[in-house]
């Protein structure tokens, strides 16, 4: 195993986060044991982020002793990935039947911390959330950048990352045209990097930022 980030690893064409609580797998994922340590392949055809890293993510902002405000957790696969690099997840998903997924990993993942909300409120859980230093979006809504940025307001991250799917916005429209109008919208981020998922997300991007608010 070879690391690339902070709690990532490479392994031939694969990736692996280094398995906080072991013999626990999450979705089937492969796991493999090296030196004492055991790491649990990351399926880029399950995740946004793995998919970006495979798509050569370069500015790796996710630190292992940040506390991660995680907006459209849906079954938990990625969330429980981050889990494995960062300190604590608190995994906000607004489905009920996906909300039964995340507290199943979270008796065994004990830092994530499920949260039945709708992330466009965060005023309704701002209450049940320790400090933020890291902003995870994946909601599949029209306003993807008010949504964060009204999170942002709130909780003040360093770093976020934004997953931008064009469809879920304008399926009339250039997903260029789309991503570019969305950036546009984030109040007080700078953008780090983009990186486009093709082939595993069609018309779907990653938005690396920082924070300045």
């Amino acid at each position: 195993m070879n690391q690339i980030f902070s709690e990532v690893y490479r392994e031939g064409r694969n990736i692996a986060t280094k398995n906080k609580f072991k013999g626990n797998t999450v979705y089937g994922e492969k796991i493999i044991s090296e030196k004492g340590n055991e790491f649990r392949f990351w399926n880029p055809e399950r995740s946004k982020l793995a998919a970006a890293i495979q798509n050569g993510l370069r500015n790796w902002t996710l630190k292992k002793d940040h506390n991660v405000l995680y907006l459209g957790a849906s079954s938990g696969t990625t969330p429980s990935h981050v889990a494995d690099i960062a300190n604590m997840v608190f995994a906000v998903e607004i489905s009920k039947r996906m909300m039964r997924d995340l507290i199943q990993i979270s008796e065994v993942r004990t830092n994530v911390i499920p949260i039945l909300a709708d992330a466009s409120k965060p005023e309704t859980y701002m209450d049940r959330i320790l400090s933020v230093d890291f902003i995870y979006q994946d909601v599949a809504q029209p306003n993807q950048a008010e949504i964060l940025n009204k999170n942002a307001e709130i909780f003040k991250p360093k770093f976020a990352m934004l997953a931008i799917k064009a469809r879920s916005i304008d399926v009339t429209k250039n997903p260029s045209q789309i991503f570019k109008k969305e950036i546009g919208k984030l109040n007080n981020f700078e953008v780090i990097e983009i990186i486009k998922l093709y082939p595993y997300d069609k018309d779907h991007v990653l938005v690396n930022l920082g924070y300045n608010g």
